[in-house]
């Protein structure tokens, strides 16, 4: 399989794509409620404006979660979102029954807001994990969301930033013979980044008119192969979301593998520019797992590499030391990932540092301070399955910025 966390699309720097709003029949806005103590955005709001309102979206698996999370799974449930409203500044997790009752109060506002049931907003939440939000805050936040829905995509993904130092947007549109289609999307996420899903918010939309059912199915497929290769830091979210939703605004009913390869297309630029932006990060590392017995095998192999505290230490020195990813390799149990130990070759950017599992290329040759990239290459010469996981270093600064406050 072919590594779908690439460069970032074209215009997708960020600040150059309006994200949710680059698809027809979408408005966004984003504004500061007063959640947090920064003075800064808090509050997104997305509407889809039809004439379809088909939506799907995948949760984080951890067993705890948030009352956004468990309102949202029941909304989902139909098919149908008229609207995705996230604050930042609070994520309302293990708050009990009165932080249930802030997220249907939030959905609610929402409704009346823009006349639509309740039962068809999706809740996001981000931030400190066992406090109260201030819903009279939350409330007239949703007020002043909706008076201020517009095009203008980029504000509701600076709203929903918490630890990020810059929005992630990013869009695509795609020629069929029946005309052009959209997808564009908007992320958070900078820290607690791991399977499954990466910790984010994310939401992605499309002017293509598709029912609940491909909406989901494109989606799990996309983040499989996206999100769910990012591992920052493996700590995995209570809050995570990634809603899709479909207006149908464009007419245009587009094959499932074009809708497919757009959706995956857009969640893979999101997903490098939350590595791009992990904590305190100086390096950006693929770990690429070649020639493995399965996908699956390919995947424990990397997930080993770039979970490793020992590597990422290592990468922050840009000390090519090849034998902690030999040694990660071989924690992975034989019958989840069978490989001959001895016939591992190891690459970091280009030099075969290691060969049939013994030195080759002097390490010296490797210059890792030379780019932010960081590429090494695990070939078990045991199948044709590959895998890319993306990581990033361990760096002081990282360990300061979750040490010094909370978030």
């Amino acid at each position: 399989m072919t590594d779908h966390l690439g460069p970032a699309l074209e215009g997708t720097s960020p600040g150059t794509s309006p994200g949710v709003t680059a698809a027809r029949g979408f408005r966004a806005s984003g504004v500061t409620a007063g959640l947090k103590a920064s003075g800064t955005p808090d509050m997104a709001l997305v509407v889809n404006d039809g004439p379809r309102q088909a939506g799907a979206a995948v949760f984080t698996t951890n067993r705890v979660v948030g009352a956004p999370v468990v309102w949202s799974r029941q909304v989902v449930a139909d098919g149908v979102v008229a609207a995705v409203v996230l604050n930042s500044g609070g994520a309302n997790v293990s708050t009990g029954p009165e932080g249930f009752l802030d997220s249907h109060m939030t959905a609610e506002r929402v409704g009346a807001a823009l006349g639509v049931s309740a039962g068809d907003v999706v809740v996001c939440s981000t931030g400190l994990i066992g406090e109260r939000l201030p819903r009279q805050v939350l409330l007239d936040g949703v007020d002043l969301a909706a008076d201020a829905l517009g095009d203008d995509g980029l504000a509701a993904a600076t709203a929903i930033m918490t630890t990020d130092s810059v929005p992630k947007t990013a869009h695509v549109t795609v020629q069929t013979p029946d005309g052009t289609f959209t997808v564009g999307g908007m992320a958070k996420g900078a820290g607690m980044l791991a399977p499954a899903l990466a910790t984010m918010l994310c939401v992605v939309t499309t002017d293509a008119d598709v029912e609940a059912p491909v909406l989901d199915s494109v989606l799990r497929s996309a983040t499989a192969r996206t999100f769910d290769r990012v591992d920052s830091d493996g700590c995995m979210s209570t809050s995570d979301t990634v809603a899709l939703l479909a207006s149908g605004a464009s007419g245009v009913t587009p094959p499932r593998d074009a809708l497919a390869d757009a959706v995956l297309r857009v969640c893979a630029s999101l997903a490098r520019q939350l590595v791009a932006d992990a904590e305190g990060a100086s390096h950006d590392v693929a770990v690429h797992v070649t020639h493995a017995t399965s996908e699956s095998a390919a995947l424990a192999v990397a997930r080993a590499v770039t979970r490793s505290n020992l590597f990422k230490a290592a990468i922050f020195g840009n000390d090519p030391n090849w034998g902690r990813v030999l040694a990660q390799a071989g924690t992975v149990p034989e019958d989840v990932a069978p490989f001959d130990p001895e016939a591992v070759d190891v690459s970091m950017n280009g030099v075969m540092v290691c060969r049939a599992g013994r030195p080759h290329a002097d390490r010296t040759e490797v210059d890792l301070a030379a780019d932010r990239e960081v590429h090494v290459v695990v070939d078990l010469h045991a199948g044709d399955a590959s895998v890319t996981v993306w990581s990033n270093d361990l760096t002081h600064d990282y360990v300061h910025e979750n040490s010094a406050y909370s978030t």
